[in-house]
């Protein structure tokens, strides 16, 4: 497996979504994808060509403090930078929220989603080579969107009325459905119900297992109750993990 057709469909994506205009709540929209791109495409060169792979894990959409800042999904800086490596230069999106602004791999906040996902798979599998020999990391939708209020409120694309979100999942849909073809996959896990049921949707027909984790997010009570002992009970019985 090359990444060169998975980097090829990445910059494809990119492009569609590059012009779409989004209504309020969706008031500043990132796409680091374009502005932290060096950092995406040596995740796609170092990671992606080690497969093929057997999982895929996929969450919804970047985080301010994740993807936002350092292009990589769950993007939580330290794990990037010192267990993945992938420290690159970050650009800056054309208009951002004050509260919002992307630094890069010098932003000082932790993306608590991230820290516990990318956590647990290096408590699980040391290196990440070894994680990334059998496994994959996206988010379905590669584009935040901020509410234009003083702390400038994260909107997820469930809120987003469903004739301004249809074109995004329909490219994302095709570029999942890449994914899946290029790297193999036998299993998606959804982070969250929202990644699962798109997936199901985008991947309708397809031979492989689905499955669900609990959401990482501290918002949820549960997942402030021991998420990588919860996520590891649910990966196992779901047969994804031995």
């Amino acid at each position: 497996m090359s990444a060169s057709d998975i980097i090829k469909a990445t910059i494809k994506l990119r492009s569609q979504l590059r012009d779409l205009q989004f209504p309020s709540p969706a008031d500043y929209v990132y796409s680091p994808l374009d502005y932290a791109w060096e950092s995406h495409e040596a995740y796609l060169t170092q990671y992606g060509a080690i497969g093929p792979k057997k999982v895929l894990f996929l969450g919804m959409n970047p985080g301010p403090f994740g993807m936002a800042q350092t292009g990589i999904p769950f993007g939580e800086i330290e794990s990037v930078r010192d267990w993945m490596s992938l420290e690159r230069p970050v650009g800056r999106p054309d208009r951002e929220h004050p509260s919002k602004k992307v630094t890069g791999f010098a932003c000082t906040r932790s993306e608590v989603s991230g820290r516990r996902l990318w956590g647990l798979f290096k408590e699980r599998f040391g290196s990440a080579d070894n994680f990334f020999k059998d496994h994959w990391v996206h988010n379905y939708n590669p584009l935040l969107f901020i509410e234009n209020t003083k702390i400038g409120r994260n909107v997820v694309p469930e809120e987003l009325p469903a004739e301004s979100i249809r074109a995004v999942n329909e490219a994302c849909d095709a570029y999942l459905r890449v994914l899946v073809d290029e790297m193999k996959i036998k299993t998606v896990v959804g982070v969250g119900g929202y990644a699962e049921t798109r997936a199901r949707e985008a991947l309708e027909g397809y031979p492989i297992q689905f499955a669900k984790v609990l959401h990482p997010s501290p918002a949820s009570p549960v997942a402030n109750r021991g998420w990588a002992e919860a996520a590891t009970r649910e990966l196992k019985a779901q047969g994804v993990w031995q």
